[in-house]
């Protein structure tokens, strides 16, 4: 006769064997998605444009780009997106939340994966995984090697204007202001406005005294780029701006823009009490100081 103990043994030996199946089917799932990493298999087809997926999951997120459908939005500006990772990434903006974190140097990111901090991770890597298939140049990004149209010469951005054609989309966006005069990036200490975000990247460093660019040879650190890149020529000597008159070097191209006006006879710079003109800011400086 079968006692209550029996009944509940019987139970959780049916249970056990219930959840072991599961697992096994779990991993057999899991083993046929990995096999089509290696054997290429799309078994999943969009209706609508006869795209093929590995994964029913990209296939339902695929399906949204025909239907326009946004079904994830934002409780504080009410923006909807169509994936839910995009609108987790979207709401960063809001509260300013950078949960990822460089293991390298620290720095903190909104974004993780195939975004800020993996595409940062290769500045210390020096990791350049896409290739040009004409040149072997490489790239750490695929929009860079995408956009690396050196070798067809195509250039498919027209600006409506003037007509002139562009190789990238952001550089017919910059070049839309100066017909426009469009300045949509704000400083939000001094509102002063620019037209172009990394413009308005430097500025704001004369606000914070961020100093992001470090020499290697000295540790002194500077605000932009191009004033590191002068600086180290400093150690290495290297002059490569050349005047084509007579062949003198100079470490910066504003050196050299002054020395060619003492060929020329250029004086571009005027004083505006008793208008006399000078080739260099600097003799223009000095002069108005004795007025």
């Amino acid at each position: 006769m079968e006692t209550e103990a029996d009944g509940e043994n019987h139970h959780h030996q049916v249970q056990s064997r219930s959840t072991k199946v599961s697992a096994q089917n779990k991993d057999k799932h899991d083993l046929t998605r990995h096999n089509r990493v290696h054997t290429g298999e799309k078994p999943y087809h969009c209706l609508t444009c006869q795209k093929t997926f590995a994964q029913k999951s990209n296939l339902v997120k695929h399906r949204i780009t025909h239907t326009g459908e946004k079904p994830f939005r934002c409780l504080t500006c009410q923006k909807t997106f169509a994936r839910k990772f995009v609108l987790d990434n979207h709401r960063r903006k809001h509260t300013g939340e950078k949960p990822y974190h460089c293991l390298t140097c620290q720095k903190t990111f909104a974004r993780n994966f195939k975004h800020d901090l993996t595409r940062h991770n290769r500045v210390h890597t020096g990791e350049k995984s896409y290739h040009c298939l004409t040149c072997q140049k490489t790239f750490a990004l695929k929009s860079t090697l995408d956009k690396h149209r050196t070798h067809t010469g195509e250039k498919p951005y027209h600006c409506l204007t003037c007509q002139k054609t562009f190789s990238r989309k952001f550089v017919l966006d910059k070049h839309r202001r100066t017909h426009t005069g469009e300045k949509p990036y704000h400083c939000l200490t001094c509102q002063k406005t620019f037209a172009l975000k990394s413009t308005l990247d430097k500025h704001r460093r004369t606000h914070t005294g961020e100093k992001p660019y470090h020499c290697l040879t000295c540790q002194k650190t500077f605000s932009r780029k191009f004033v590191l890149d002068n600086h180290r020529r400093t150690h290495t000597g290297e002059k490569p701006h050349s005047c084509t008159i007579c062949n003198k070097t100079f470490i910066q191209k504003s050196n050299l823009d002054s020395h060619r006006r003492k060929h020329t006879g250029e004086r571009p710079y005027s004083c505006s009490v008793c208008e006399k003109r000078f080739s260099t800011k600097y003799f223009l400086t000095k002069h108005m100081r004795t007025h």
